[in-house]
């Protein structure tokens, strides 16, 4: 009888001690991301501007849901390639639902303490990334502006005169 009741007591402890969101979420999430054209290089930096992850699409990782105790994590993923214009797209968290189990389950020591700490009530919003990058029409690093007067002019250009004013 006595060890009924000591397991039953140690049961309701750990169940009141633990966290809802911590046994049935988790703490870090895997994303996929990829581009089109593929082999585009990407950097992932958190929202102080630290870099995390550098490397090529496509790309599977893992991010942290949580930024310090009750802080959301935001990441930004900039993607580049020679030829193509960069672009840039943010990876958000949102608030995990099961955080709001600790109301019936995990008690006041999930819901303010462990959760928090560990990000368990943050879950990633997209766990794909797709794009796709644009053309570039002109590059910046090999272009310059040259003005010719009229009889300098190569003679092969001729015939793409057009004549603005008389």
């Amino acid at each position: 009888m006595i060890k009924k009741i000591t397991s039953l007591f140690l049961s309701g402890v750990i169940l009141f001690l633990s966290s809802c969101a911590s046994i049935v979420s988790k703490s870090n999430y895997p994303i996929s991301i990829n581009s089109s054209p593929s082999e585009a290089k990407i950097v992932i930096t958190d929202k102080k501007g630290v870099e995390i992850y550098s490397g090529n699409t496509p790309a599977s990782l893992s991010l942290k849901a949580g930024s310090g105790f009750f802080a959301k994590a935001h990441y930004v993923v900039k993607f580049t390639k020679d030829g193509y214009q960069s672009k840039t797209v943010p990876v958000n968290f949102k608030m995990d639902g099961w955080y709001w189990g600790n109301i019936l389950i995990g008690g006041l020591i999930g819901m303010l303490i462990v959760d928090p700490a560990t990000g368990a009530m943050y879950k990633l919003d997209t766990e794909y990334l797709n794009e796709t990058l644009v053309q570039s029409t002109a590059s910046i690093e090999n272009s310059e502006l040259k003005i010719y007067k009229l009889n300098e002019i190569p003679t092969e250009w001729n015939q793409h005169l057009v004549q603005v004013n008389k």
